[in-house]
């Protein structure tokens, strides 16, 4: 069996309702629902939530229901143990063993049923990995460009330089240091013991595991303010959705 699991919760500081937001005509959230549900590979789907709203429209579209506990519905909460506890639920609810869980979060729609697909088939070939996730290239973040505030109110290196090499090798040009990839959010598929071992996973995103496979894509990103909603509009229209 493979599960897909989306997680979302009421409560958001710098976007509130974002889960729920209407982009071209749909919430947001409906984008990885439906790319769940389309996924020929994924057999049911389920969200964990404390949303009455995210409930409503994860019924309507044929998902089960997982009651979010109050202690991960927090600021502080992690991800993580919101995962870690939707597959523990999937699990109780099951009779079939999981093959792997696509973990997908309500406010990253940059996501379409033949990527999971393509990452779940790869993870078939490939025993030795341990989760198959979308990356997308920016270049223009990369660590060497990255700056923090210092005591003395002025901007420095957020990593020291010489981590990069030689410093008089390096310039501003975006692309000096090669394609930089971001774990995008936009969906991992991932094998169970990720999930039952999570602490031995690769930081920041240790559901992923160790092994990670890059599914390569571009644009994605999990919406956190209101700014990044054309964006997501932009890559949504090219791959063919409308209003």
């Amino acid at each position: 069996m493979i599960p897909a699991l989306l997680i979302g919760r009421e409560g958001s500081v710098g976007f509130p309702g974002k889960n729920t937001y209407p982009v071209l005509g749909k919430p947001l959230m409906t984008y990885p629902l439906m790319a769940a549900k389309k996924a020929k590979h994924v057999d049911a789907v389920y969200i964990s939530t404390d949303s009455s709203k995210i409930k409503a429209i994860g019924t309507e579209y044929g998902a089960e229901i997982i009651d979010r506990p109050p202690e991960l519905c927090t600021k502080e909460a992690l991800g993580e143990h919101a995962f870690v506890h939707g597959y523990q639920q999937i699990k109780l609810r099951s009779r079939s063993s999981i093959e792997f869980i696509v973990l997908l979060f309500c406010n990253a729609p940059t996501i379409l049923p033949e990527t999971i697909d393509a990452g779940i088939e790869i993870l078939r070939k490939y025993q030795e990995y341990d989760s198959a996730v979308t990356v997308s290239r920016y270049n223009m973040w990369s660590p060497l460009r990255a700056r923090k505030i210092g005591e003395d109110g002025l901007l420095h290196p957020f990593v020291p330089f010489e981590v990069f090499g030689d410093p008089r090798t390096l310039n501003c040009d975006r692309d000096s240091q090669g394609d930089v990839w971001f774990a995008d959010m936009s969906v991992s598929i991932v094998r169970p013991s990720c999930l039952e071992s999570l602490d031995d996973g690769l930081l920041p995103q240790k559901w992923m595991g160790r092994k990670i496979y890059p599914l390569k894509q571009w644009g994605g990103c999990d919406v956190d303010y209101e700014w990044q909603i054309p964006q997501v509009e932009f890559w949504l229209k090219s791959q063919g959705f409308s209003s």
